[in-house]
């Protein structure tokens, strides 16, 4: 019984860190954009994160490479100067006809 409840958790907490893995690999690169006052987080925040992940024990060689990757990327992210990411400036749709609703009943 010891062995299938050590087997469940570290199966969880594999799924745990795939998760957190693919959750980096979504956000590192638009928050590092940021906006006009700068990134959002900054690159020795993904650095922490991705270091506190290869203490974990029991890394499958997947989650390793993953980590590599993101590494790699996060270096090459903060060589570079990056452009704030574009801001739509275009209002929503809703927005839009709320507004014509309004023009209409003014008239």
């Amino acid at each position: 019984m010891d062995l299938y409840l050590t087997s469940s958790a570290g199966s969880f907490k594999s799924t745990l860190i795939d998760q957190d893995i693919a959750h980096i690999a979504r956000v590192m690169r638009p928050s590092m954009h940021g906006d006009l006052g700068g990134a959002i987080l900054p690159a020795d925040y993904w650095r922490r994160r991705l270091f506190d992940l290869l203490e974990a024990e029991h890394l499958t060689n997947s989650q390793l490479c993953a980590i590599d990757d993101l590494l790699l990327q996060l270096d090459d992210l903060s060589s570079k100067e990056l452009a704030p990411l574009p801001v739509p400036t275009a209002r929503p749709a809703a927005s839009r006809d709320a507004s014509r609703h309004r023009v209409r009943r003014q008239r």
